[in-house]
């Protein structure tokens, strides 16, 4: 497989999993009135998902490492296509809630795979050119999703949302199954599967406990609880889940928690922005996502530039700048009604966190080895998955106190992630890691040391 198809591949697995959310928001409503459902069943078509997606991503990119990225991509695309066409089908809300959690599954697998076939096939130093591809193309689905789930709701049906997953599975699923292995007698390290249970159980108890109303104190000392045995367990591992030299990293650990604090703050902000648009200025959907349009537009704008800033500042000053966009943006959003002003805001917002995605991103996939590039996606992409369960947790909490009180709160979560950006590697750093003559290694087949 050459680079452009793996680009196509990588982005393609990204964009069916973003506009699957997104659309399904949208779909709610419908499916609840067709399928005589409750709104704690029609919330657990989402927290099934979310909590069975969260809890196996690092697993998943590990056993791509081990059998190689591409085969665990295939499995996932289609695996996620065949929960999809499930769904499409389902005769009641329950079907459609175990399907979701089948779907979070695959997805679980697709996901880390589609940064370790990056890595696999780009050198370092040019890494941020297709992360910010990926992350263009996540910024249109994200805008896309609303617009065509409410086409295909209202000229289809619910239902149709889920089959649209199907043709790209199978179109982008199919051939990386049937990709030659190149490997020549792999080095397979044994699976940690006492830490990836215990991950798993800390992770499903963090997104159950901050996603269920109100949030769950027992799971949440559930979580903290593994936790402790996870850290335990991790340091006296002959062959740990989670590398050293990936989580130990300085620098990997500070993009993580960037990653963390900014899609925390931003979907918190757009969860009240909803609530500020529809209620308080009687906004529709429709006119709401118009008005939060600029978001999406300068995380295109935003990502795509990336590259060019990274190479010229680094991802220290980079990421910091654009970290503190976002409580700008949010404080802004505070304090105007005006078309104008709400624009702006939103364009911040955009502009922040397509820069973060792309600049925090790369400092992971790029500091890992090709042997644990799996691993590396799987945690950004569990970063990228708690944050905004967390975010939304909190400013549901907030949203008592009103829009006033709960987004400062949360643009002071968004500025702490620039004193993190600060632990981040400059141009200088950057540039004396990369190694000078680099060997392609196929996808799959394990560095040498």
């Amino acid at each position: 497989m050459n680079r452009p198809w793996t680009l196509a591949s990588s982005v393609a697995g990204a964009v069916v999993v973003a506009l699957d959310g997104t659309a399904l928001t949208v779909a709610q409503p419908s499916l609840q009135r067709d399928l005589s459902a409750s709104f704690t069943e029609v919330q657990w078509t989402s927290t099934a998902y979310l909590v069975a997606v969260a809890s196996l991503l690092v697993f998943a990119g590990r056993l791509g490492d081990r059998y190689g990225q591409w085969r665990v991509f295939g499995i996932g695309m289609l695996g996620f296509g065949a929960a999809s066409a499930g769904i499409a089908v389902a005769p009641g809300v329950g079907w459609v809630i175990v399907l979701r959690a089948v779907q979070g599954v695959f997805g679980a697998l697709a996901q880390p795979a589609t940064l370790g076939m990056l890595r696999a096939a780009y050198p370092p130093d040019r890494l941020a050119s297709p992360l910010a591809v990926r992350t263009s193309a996540i910024g249109l689905a994200a805008a896309a999703g609303p617009l065509v789930g409410g086409a295909l709701v209202t000229g289809l049906g619910w239902r149709a949302v889920f089959l649209v997953n199907v043709v790209p599975a199978l179109a982008f699923g199919l051939p990386a199954l049937a990709r030659r292995d190149r490997r020549a007698a792999p080095v397979r390290t044994p699976l940690d599967l006492p830490g990836a249970a215990l991950l798993a159980v800390t992770l499903a108890c963090l997104v159950y406990a901050v996603t269920a109303r109100p949030v769950s104190g027992a799971y949440l000392g559930a979580a903290a609880l593994t936790a402790v045995v996870l850290v335990r367990h991790e340091r006296r591992a002959a062959n740990p889940l989670l590398p050293p030299e990936l989580i130990g990293a300085r620098t990997a650990g500070a993009a993580l928690g960037v990653l963390v604090a900014v899609s925390a703050s931003l979907f918190g902000t757009l969860f009240v922005a909803t609530y500020v648009l529809q209620h308080r200025l009687g906004l529709d959907a429709f006119h709401s996502a118009l008005r939060s349009l600029p978001l999406a537009v300068l995380m295109v704008l935003s990502a795509a530039l990336c590259p060019v800033s990274l190479r010229r500042w680094g991802a220290r000053r980079v990421t910091a700048a654009a970290a503190a966009a976002l409580p700008l943006g949010i404080l802004l959003l505070s304090r105007t009604t005006s078309p104008t002003g709400l624009g702006l805001a939103f364009a911040l917002l955009g502009a922040g966190f397509g820069t973060v995605m792309v600049a925090a991103t790369q400092v992971i996939v790029r500091g890992a080895k090709v042997r644990t590039a799996g691993v590396a996606g799987g945690v950004q992409q569990t970063a990228l998955n708690v944050g905004p369960a967390v975010g939304v947790a909190a400013a549901t909490a907030l949203l008592d106190a009103g829009p006033r009180a709960a987004l400062p709160a949360l643009a002071a979560v968004a500025a702490l992630a620039v004193p993190v950006a600060r632990l981040l590697p400059g141009p200088a750093g950057a540039a004396s890691r990369t190694p000078a003559p680099h060997t392609p290694v196929p996808a799959g087949r394990p560095e040498r040391r």
